[in-house]
Formats: structure tokens, C-alpha cells, sequence
């Protein structure tokens, strides 16, 4: 009778040990849980025009010239038709933009990434990007031939953002316990966001060249991986009204969505006044964009721009 006493005592210390332990354990991953959520992508909004009026003149022509925005444009030879509506568009609007070829190609001057490998390609057009051009650029734009994208838009987005920090932004998506920004919308790191990756690229443990998994994951989702260990975290942007500013689909495919759902409200439902990205676009849609984003005015109406972003020196932009 004693030793069963003796036996049921232990087993109760050991259980209510054993549920100490997981208590703490649990406490522990909570809180490690919590310090993640905290590095978690948040909601980044553009600013509005009464903080931006509250900015002297001469402050505002300082910050129109002091927003510089490099342009990646990652290319396939298949890309062609694509290449040359994105090269004849809003590329001219990028303080500089570069193509970034899968292989050499003649009909267009680009940099030869040797790789068909999307990821690769992304890589060495960041490392080459940082090493040229890091004392020269404090925004790196990234984005695929099939995007349209208003630069003027984006660094009025990015006009209060500290280029000095670890940015990551575009449309986010989430993916399991992954947060990344959809190269589809493209993509926009800051100048130290720039220096974090480039610090790890040539270490495999941390940014690997082909993930290190039995499946492939795409080269945006392995960016966000690599952005992770550096402590840079996706982050998606809105303007005031809570509506994305990086689109992964095309402004007719947005209409039409916006006609079925809200045929009251197409425009309302549609998309945002600041918009910075379209996808999925064909040559001739882009060439249109262009026409209604820079061309089309209304004669005698004045727009009331509280800031004005230069074209670049040199740029036969619209």
C-alpha cells in the first residue's frame, strides 16, 4: 500500500513537472511568436497633400531632387515585344533603368545575367545593381516586362520613407508563415534594405542560389527569405483610403472585376488615384496607359500638384 502511495506521489510531482515544462516551453514560443508578429509586414500609406503643403517651397523642390529611383527590368528573349514597349514607356520616367537578360540578346542593349534561372537572374541583377550603383541610387525598383509602372507616383509614395532604413515593399501575399511582396506588382527595396541583402548573398545558410528544398519555390518568396535573416520584412502599400498601390493585375481586368462586383461604384471599386503598378499588360495596353497617364489633359484645367518630380537629366520622358 505504501509503495503505491510512494508510486502515485511520484507520478504526480513528475506530472505536474512535466506540465511546468510545457507551460514554459509554451510561454516561450508565445513569446517568441509575439516578436515575430511585431516584425510582421504592416500597412504603409502615402502621405497626404496637406503634410506634403506644409513643406516650405524650396524644401519641396529639394526633395523632388533628392528621390532617386533605379529601375530593374528582368528580361527574357522571349520577352521581346514586351522589352521594347517597356524600353519606348515608363522606363524613360526612372532616373536610370536597366535590363537584365537572361542571355544575350542583339536587338536590345542589356546586361547578360548567363542564367535562365528567375532567382539567380533577381540575384546577380541586385548584386550588380548595389556594387555599381549604391553610392549614386537610394531606391531600387524591380519589376518584370509585363508591368506598367507611374515612378512619379512611387517616390510621392516613398517621399516620407527614410531610405536609411530596412524597406521592403510592393503587394504583399502571404504564404504559410511567409510574408513576401509579389514581383507581379513589383518590387521596391531601400538603399539599406540594398546593403542587408548584398551582405548575405554569399552566404548559403541564410540566402541560398537554389533554396535548399526538394521543390523550388519562386524568386520572390526566396527574396523574402534571404530579406528575413537580414531583419527586413515585407510591407504592404495603401494609399489614404486603404486601397493597394502595387497592382498584380491590369486596369482593364480591374474595371471588369469592379463592373460585376460594384456596378454602381466601377471607379470607386476599381483602383486607387495613386496607383504605382499594373500587371499583365501586352504591348499595346502599355503604349495606351502611357497616353492616358501622360499625354491625355484636359485643356484649361489647372492640377494642383503640391510637389513636382523632374524628369532625369538627359530623359526623353513624356
Amino acid at each position: 500500500m505504501l509503495s503505491e502511495s510512494s508510486s502515485f506521489l511520484k507520478g504526480v510531482m513528475l506530472g505536474s513537472i512535466f506540465c511546468a515544462l510545457i507551460t514554459m516551453l509554451g510561454h516561450i514560443r508565445i513569446g517568441h511568436g509575439n516578436r515575430m508578429h511585431h516584425h510582421e509586414h504592416h500597412h504603409l500609406q502615402a502621405p497626404n497633400k496637406e503634410d506634403i503643403l506644409k513643406i516650405s517651397e524650396d524644401e519641396r523642390m529639394e526633395l523632388s531632387k533628392s528621390f532617386r529611383v533605379y529601375c530593374i527590368i528582368l528580361v527574357k528573349p522571349k520577352d521581346v515585344s514586351l522589352w521594347a514597349a517597356v524600353k519606348e514607356t515608363w522606363t524613360k520616367h526612372c532616373d536610370k533603368a536597366e535590363f537584365f537578360s537572361s542571355e544575350n540578346v542583339k536587338v536590345f542593349e542589356s546586361i547578360n545575367m548567363e542564367t535562365n534561372d528567375m532567382w539567380l537572374m533577381m540575384r546577380k541583377a541586385y548584386k550588380y545593381a548595389f556594387d555599381k550603383y549604391r553610392d549614386q541610387y537610394n531606391w531600387f525598383f524591380l519589376a518584370r516586362p509585363t508591368t506598367f509602372a507611374i515612378i512619379e507616383n512611387l517616390k510621392y509614395f516613398l517621399l516620407k520613407k527614410d531610405p536609411s532604413q530596412p524597406f521592403y515593399l510592393g503587394h504583399t501575399i502571404k504564404s504559410g508563415d511567409l510574408e513576401y511582396v509579389g514581383v507581379e506588382g513589383g518590387i521596391v527595396l531601400s538603399i539599406e534594405s540594398m546593403k542587408r541583402l548584398n551582405s548575405l548573398l554569399n552566404i548559403p545558410e541564410k540566402c541560398p542560389e537554389q533554396g535548399g528544398m526538394i521543390w523550388k519555390i519562386s524568386e520572390d518568396k526566396q527574396l523574402a527569405v534571404c530579406l528575413k535573416y537580414a531583419g527586413v520584412f515585407a510591407e504592404n502599400a495603401e494609399d489614404a483610403d486603404g486601397k493597394d498601390v502595387f497592382n498584380t493585375k491590369s486596369v482593364g481586368l480591374f474595371i471588369k472585376e469592379a463592373m460585376t462586383n460594384h456596378p454602381n461604384q466601377v471607379v470607386e471599386g476599381c483602383c486607387s488615384d495613386m496607383a504605382v503598378t499594373f500587371n499583365g499588360m501586352t504591348p499595346n495596353q502599355m503604349h495606351v496607359m502611357m497616353y492616358g497617364v501622360y499625354r491625355l489633359r484636359a485643356f484649361g484645367h489647372i492640377f494642383n500638384d503640391a510637389l513636382v518630380f523632374l524628369p532625369p537629366n538627359g530623359s526623353d520622358n513624356d
